[in-house]
C-alpha cells in the first residue's frame, strides 16, 4: 500500500508504503483470550478499544505494523531514532552513495534560544541579524558540501568524506513500527517542547496513520495525554 507523499519542511516527506491490520485487528487480538473473533467493527468494539487503552492493556495494539519511507534532515532523525521500542530503522548509507549537492535543510526563519527552556527556542531572531544569519548558514552548508565533493574527487573514500557534511543534510529512512509506538512518537514529538522541525514530521505521521486506525489511534493518544 503506497500513500501519496506528505511534504514536510523544504525538501522532506513522509510516505506510508505498507501496513498490517486495522482497528479490527486490535479487537481480535484482545478477544482471542475468549476464543472469539469478529468480522466487522461495531460500537461495542470501539468501546473495547477505548477500554483497553484506558486500562493500559496495550499488547493488542502491537498486533499492527506500518512501514514509512521518510526523508528528513539528519538532526531530525537523531531525535526520531531515540524511539527504539517496537521500531526498526534502515537508513541510506553514505558509504554506498554520494550525497547530492543541494540536499540540506534551509530554515524559513531563524529562532532565538529560549530563556526558560534551555534546550528549546522561541520567536525569531532580530530583524537586523536575519540576512547575516541566513548568509552564514548557507555559506557553511555550501562550503561543507563543496569540501565533501572535493574530497571525493581527490580519491578519498565516501565513508571518510561524509564526515564533513552538516547535520542539516537530508537523509532517508525506512521506519517500521507498531501502532502503540506510533502513538507514543506522535504524542512526544507533537508537544510544544519538541523541536519545531520534528513536530512537522509528527503531524505528517499522524495524517498518514489516522485513516487506517482511527479508533485505536484516538484511544491511544487519549491515554498518552493522561
Amino acid at each position: 500500500m503506497f500513500q501519496k507523499e506528505i511534504q514536510v519542511l523544504d525538501r522532506g516527506f513522509v510516505r506510508l508504503i505498507d501496513h498490517m491490520g486495522s482497528d479490527l485487528s486490535v479487537v481480535n487480538a484482545a478477544r482471542v483470550s475468549f476464543g472469539k473473533r469478529k468480522e466487522a467493527l461495531d460500537d461495542g468494539d470501539a468501546k473495547l478499544i477505548r477500554y483497553l487503552s484506558a486500562h493500559e492493556h496495550t499488547s493488542p495494539f502491537r498486533h499492527t505494523a506500518m512501514t514509512f519511507h521518510v526523508k528528513a534532515p539528519i538532526f531530525v532523525f537523531r531525535q526520531w531514532m531515540k524511539h527504539r521500542i517496537a521500531s526498526e530503522f534502515n537508513e541510506i548509507s553514505g558509504r554506498y552513495v554520494e550525497f547530492a549537492e543541494d540536499e540540506y535543510f534551509v530554515p524559513e526563519l531563524f529562532r532565538k534560544q529560549a530563556k526558560v527552556n534551555k534546550q528549546g527556542s522561541e520567536g525569531e531572531i532580530d530583524a537586523a541579524n536575519r540576512d547575516r544569519a541566513r548568509a552564514a548558514y548557507l555559506e557553511s552548508c555550501r562550503g561543507a558540501v563543496a569540501h565533501y565533493k572535493e574530497l571525493i574527487e581527490l580519491g578519498v573514500c565516501r565513508e571518510q568524506a561524509r564526515c564533513v557534511l552538516p547535520l542539516g543534510l537530508y537523509s532517508e529512512v525506512y521506519w517500521t513500527v507498531s501502532l502503540q509506538a506510533v502513538a507514543h512518537f506522535i504524542r512526544l514529538r507533537s508537544d510544544s517542547h519538541a523541536q519545531w522541525e520534528i513536530q512537522q514530521y509528527a503531524a505528517a505521521v499522524r495524517q498518514a496513520v489516522e485513516p487506517l486506525y482511527p479508533v485505536s489511534l484516538a484511544a491511544l493518544l487519549d491515554l498518552e495525554k493522561g
